[in-house]
């Protein structure tokens, strides 16, 4: 079997993530106007909400990378804002039809996580990833055998 080409592809935080985020907030916020908790506890629950929403929504507006690369020998590369490259290991992955969620683990920089969205991806990108995913999978599977 030949190797696997190596798939490289530039990085932005999904909008579509984002706009969710916001949209689950809401309904969240709604929920607890609606529902037959006192005044004080409505508000402090609303305040948390909000909280909690606008930290998710920062953290990915302050995303680092800029790029990831996964080469022909399974090693992955993440290109940082400042044009550092950090090497990283594949820790896990998820598949959702068109989206890839990618947890890789960087030596000196922790577990970044990647949503590959197809707002902030091409489809090919996601279909090649999709597909060395569930070969490396297939492998793993056989190799425990």
């Amino acid at each position: 079997m030949t190797s696997a080409p190596a798939i490289g592809f530039e990085y932005r935080p999904s909008r579509l993530l984002r706009q969710v985020l916001i949209v689950v907030a809401i309904v969240a916020v709604l929920a607890v106007a609606l529902c037959a908790l006192g005044l004080w506890l409505k508000c402090l629950l609303g305040v948390a909400v909000l909280l909690a929403t606008w930290q998710s929504v920062r953290r990915l507006a302050a995303a680092r990378i800029t790029a990831a690369g996964w080469s022909a020998d399974n090693g992955w590369t993440l290109r940082l804002i400042d044009h550092e490259d950090v090497p990283a290991t594949l820790a896990s992955f998820r598949v959702f039809d068109a989206f890839v969620l990618l947890r890789l683990k960087a030596v000196e920089r922790g577990v970044q996580v990647l949503l590959l969205a197809p707002d902030n991806s091409d489809a090919d990108i996601r279909r090649r990833l999709r597909m060395r995913l569930a070969t490396m999978q297939l492998d793993e599977a056989v190799s425990r055998l």
